[in-house]
Parts: structure tokens; C-alpha cells; sequence
């Protein structure tokens, strides 16, 4: 005879279902009403809208384009990101610790305020042309470039490199070595036997991840190469403004196929990989030591670090404290917090008002469910797997996708039983932001749930508490550092935010701090838009202190 839940229960049993229906509001049903966009017309299936994308040469080479794009970015932030890999794994020097922690920063970094440094960096008033101009050389032209792209997405994406395959080096058996040394093996020849075969793995797997990262780029495309260097993204974002939403459905599904597809064989990849074994580390070496050549390109590295990953940041923290005439002014923050003073039809004030607003709203929808997801997948069972796989679909479907689903239907507008329900503005984005965001807490509070010894809760089972009892005085404490690093994820990811909100703010006044930005570079307007990219490094960077400080992000590898 089953059991019904008691009523000390339903709390847990409520929290679950209202997790459902807004996952089917708020993501399922929008991602289903694009897909379905694509293959009914006037009600009957055809897959019309596919066949004229897929044999139209505009699109093919869109396509073409967009997958070039994304293959020199992963060659590029590979070719950045090994040597500091190898740096990491094999020398020990003072800060090694926290240039790891900040290999996650990627995570938390608007990539609309990359865009903001690498043109304030590379543009034609900045350093890098001022450097040249000092030394009597022609300048560089590379904003709306493909090589400032290419750039860019290496800064974004090179530290993911860094982090997965200096965790991969780290585990090298130094036996495997020691014994090639052994049979006469020279050290080239032990690395590329011996080593090399170990890392390849690690390599493909986040190459892989960088590709299908970098084939849905949109912001920094957008901002830096504009619609002359447009990929699928941006090109599907171009078709929404121009209200031709049956081409941008038809667009969505192809690029949700591919991506999709991308996802699906890195997954497959990643899990034949997956395997624990027993090695003996390698001795790091000390990093200040005797010169040798080693040591000579490890500093020649260090400067192209230098130029590539700080010189953007620099850049735009300098911009935004310097007037046309090149004189030190705060004139572009004064900017931001006058009110009722508008930049291209912008006012800075309720760009940051609505991001804070938009980020707290997000916070008490994103956290909650991202809690009631961990509980549901962190045991490994069948269901558990099923409910995981589902809950994470936004890591695979483009934030475009889901703004223009949420555009089809509730935004505009659907019946149910009879009443017309509409949703727009604020709660819209909101909405949008807690679907970005939630896989992160799931990431980050699951891992948690699943190493808590389960005898706590059968204890506390056991004298009397209820489900809801026991997640209240005993897992959730347990978890709360997990918690927290959730909810500073979910609050960065909502700041950030730029591809779902620019499709609903569209025409609005509810636009936030990184659509105001792209608003400022369009116009070529910079002082404004470096000021409050610095606002948003402030707030990403307190994020990432607290993520960091309370370091419970396992999950997030």
C-alpha cells in the first residue's frame, strides 16, 4: 500500500513541482515553441524553413564562416593556454595557488566587458597604437577585425585550457617516465611517448568544449566584428530584430542541431575518459633557479600573459579614467550615477539599477530550484540521471534561443483555459537570467549532497524528522558553503547576461549594464562604456572572492 506524503512533507513535494512548472514556463516550452516554429507552417509540418536555410549559399557560408571562426579560436587558446598548463603542473613558484583559482574567473567574466578591454587595448587611440607610434611604426587596425575575435576568444577560453590540462599533467605517472628514462629514452623522447599520449585526452576533450563555446559566441562577435563578421549568433539575432522570426526559428534549430550534436560527442568523450587510477606525482621544480632554456620561455610566455590577459583589463580601467584630451577625470563614473543623463538612448543609472534589481530577482528563483535539482540529482539512479540530463539543457541550447522562445510565447502573449497570459519586462529577463543560472548552483550544491554520508539524514529519519526537517537542520547546513558559491555563481551570471536580454530588451527600457555597453561601442562611444565595464568587474570580481573563499565550486571543472 503506498504511502501518502504527510503533511510535514509537502513543503519539499511543492518545492519540486513549482520547480517543474517553471522549468516548462520559463524553458521547455519556449526552447519546444522555436523548434516547432521550424517545422509547422500554419499549423501543418514541413520542413520547408530547414531546406531553404540549408541550400541557400548565404547560409552555407555563414555557416562555413562561423565554424572557421571557431577553429582558429581553439587552436589560439590552445596555443595560449599549454604552456601555462605546463607551467602549472611542473613549477612551483609563490602565487601558483591562486593563478589556479583564477583560471575560474573565465566563468563569472561578462564577455561583453572582454569585448570593452580588447577595444579599449587594440583600438586606435590605444596602448598598443601608442606603443607603436613611439617607436615610429604605422598603426594597427584590428577592431572589426577576425584576428581582435580570434584574440578575444582566446583570453575568454585559454585559462579553460589551462585548468584541465594542468589537472591532467599533474596526474602523469612519474613511473611511466622514470622507466623510459630507464630504456635509454631521451627526455624529448620520454615526453613525446610517455607524456604526450597522457595529455592528448585532457587536450581534445577541451578543445572540443572551446569549439562548441566559440561557435556560439555572440557578444564578443557582435561587439567586435559586427554583422560584416557575423556568425549563426549574431546573424540569428539580426533576423529577431528584423521580426523575420520564421527564419530565425528555422536558423535555431540547425545551430541547436549542431550544438547539440558538438555537446553530445564531447559528453561520450569525456565519460570514455573518465577513469581513476593510482600514479606516483612528479616533484615540481622551482620555478627561480638556474637560467636554462626553459626558464628563458617561460618568461618570454610570461610577457605575451602580459600583453594578452592583463593589457585589455588595464586598458579599459585606464580608459575609463581618461578624458578626450588624455588628462586623468572621473567624468565618464559621474556619468553613471547622474541621473536622467542619457548616452545614445541610454541612461547609465537604470542600466545599473535594473542589473542589480534583475540579479536579486534572479538570486530567489535561481537558487531555490538549483537546490531542489541537487537533491533530485544527486544520488546516482536512473531517474537522478534522466532529471540531471534534463536539468542541464541551458548549458546546450544559446541564450538566443531561449530569449526569442520566451519572445514567442509569453512575452507575446499565450491562452490558457480560456485566459490570456502575458508576461514582459523585468519579469521576463528575470526569468531568462534564473535559467542561465541555475545549472550553476545545481553544479556546485549536487557534488556537495552526493559526498554527505547518508547515515545523517536515515539518523535524523529515524528519530522523527521529517524530509523537510531533515533538509532544513541537517543537509542543508551541511551545504551551505556550496550554497553560497551557487548563489555568487547565479548572482555573476545574471550581471553578465547579455544574449537572452538583448532579444527581450529590445525597444524597452529594461536594459542592463552589459546591453548599455554594446550600446556604447556600437555608437564608438568609449569612455562610458569602459566606465561601466570597470563596474562590472568590480561586481564580477567580488563574486569570484566569495566563490573562491568559500571554495565549494566541484562541480564547475
Amino acid at each position: 500500500m503506498r504511502r501518502r506524503p504527510r503533511l510535514s512533507e509537502l513543503p519539499v513535494l511543492v518545492a519540486a513541482v513549482a520547480t517543474a512548472v517553471l522549468l516548462a514556463v520559463m524553458l521547455y516550452y519556449p526552447v519546444a515553441s522555436v523548434l516547432a516554429g521550424a517545422v509547422l507552417v500554419d499549423g501543418r509540418p514541413t520542413l520547408e524553413p530547414i531546406r531553404s536555410i540549408v541550400t541557400d549559399s548565404f547560409y552555407l557560408r555563414l555557416f562555413r564562416f562561423t565554424a572557421y571562426q571557431a577553429l582558429l579560436s581553439t587552436i589560439a587558446s590552445l596555443a595560449l593556454g599549454l604552456p601555462g598548463a605546463y607551467l602549472l603542473s611542473r613549477y612551483e613558484f609563490p602565487g601558483r595557488r591562486t593563478i589556479r583559482s583564477l583560471t575560474l574567473v573565465p566563468f563569472v567574466l561578462p564577455s561583453i566587458m572582454v569585448a570593452v578591454g580588447f577595444a579599449a587595448m587594440f583600438g586606435t587611440g590605444g596602448p598598443l597604437n601608442r606603443a607603436l607610434a613611439a617607436f615610429g611604426l604605422p598603426p594597427i587596425e584590428l577592431l572589426f577585425t577576425l584576428k581582435i575575435i580570434v584574440l578575444a576568444h582566446a583570453f575568454y577560453n585559454a585559462p579553460l585550457v589551462v585548468r584541465v590540462v594542468a589537472a591532467a599533467w599533474e596526474t602523469v605517472d612519474a613511473r611511466t617516465v622514470e622507466t623510459a628514462r630507464s630504456l635509454g629514452a631521451s627526455p624529448r623522447r620520454a615526453f613525446l611517448d610517455v607524456v604526450v599520449p597522457q595529455l592528448l585526452p585532457a587536450a581534445l576533450t577541451s578543445a572540443l568544449l572551446i569549439f562548441i563555446f566559440t561557435f556560439m559566441s555572440f557578444p564578443i562577435v557582435l561587439a567586435l566584428g559586427g554583422l560584416q563578421l557575423a556568425t549563426v549568433e549574431v546573424w540569428l539575432y539580426d533576423r529577431i530584430t528584423s521580426l523575420r522570426l520564421d527564419e530565425a526559428a528555422a536558423l535555431a534549430v540547425i545551430e541547436a542541431a549542431i550544438t547539440l550534436g558538438l555537446t553530445y560527442a564531447y559528453l561520450r568523450y569525456e565519460t570514455a575518459q573518465a577513469a581513476s587510477r593510482s600514479v606516483a606525482r612528479r616533484t615540481r621544480k622551482r620555478l627561480f633557479g638556474t637560467l636554462d632554456l626553459d626558464r628563458i620561455a617561460i618568461g618570454a610566455y610570461g610577457i605575451v600573459v602580459l600583453v594578452v590577459f592583463l593589457g585589455p583589463i588595464v586598458s579599459m580601467l585606464l580608459a575609463s579614467v581618461t578624458s578626450v584630451s588624455g588628462g586623468i577625470t572621473l567624468e565618464h563614473y559621474e556619468l553613471l550615477f547622474a541621473r536622467r543623463e542619457t548616452v545614445v538612448g541610454t541612461r547609465p543609472d537604470l542600466a545599473i539599477w535594473n542589473s542589480l534589481v534583475f540579479a536579486v530577482g534572479t538570486l530567489a528563483l535561481a537558487v531555490p530550484m538549483g537546490v531542489v535539482l541537487s537533491m533530485l540529482t544527486a544520488r546516482d539512479t536512473l531517474t537522478a540521471r534522466v532529471v540531471g540530463t534534463l536539468a542541464m539543457v541551458p548549458f546546450a541550447v544559446s541564450g538566443i534561443v531561449v530569449g526569442l522562445g520566451l519572445l514567442q510565447t509569453v512575452v507575446f502573449g499565450v491562452d490558457v483555459f480560456g485566459y490570456r497570459v502575458q508576461v514582459t519586462g523585468a519579469v521576463a529577463i528575470v526569468a531568462a537570467h534564473a535559467v542561465g543560472a541555475y545549472p550553476f548552483v545545481v553544479r556546485t550544491v549536487a557534488p556537495a549532497l552526493a559526498s554527505m554520508d547518508d547515515r545523517l539524514v536515515e539518523s535524523a529519519r529515524a528519530l522523527g524528522a521529517s524530509r523537510t526537517r531533515a533538509l532544513v537542520d541537517v543537509e542543508l547546513p551541511l551545504v551551505m558553503p556550496a550554497v553560497a558559491a551557487g548563489a555568487a555563481f547565479a548572482f555573476a551570471i545574471s550581471i553578465g547576461e547579455f544574449n537572452s536580454t538583448i532579444v527581450l530588451v529590445e525597444g524597452g527600457d529594461a536594459y542592463t549594464m552589459p546591453v548599455a555597453v554594446e550600446r556604447y561601442l556600437a555608437d564608438r562611444t568609449l569612455g562610458p562604456a569602459t566606465a561601466m565595464g570597470s563596474v562590472l568587474l568590480v561586481v564580477t570580481s567580488v563574486s569570484f572572492v566569495v566563490i573562491e573563499r568559500v571554495g565549494a565550486y566541484g562541480g564547475i571543472e
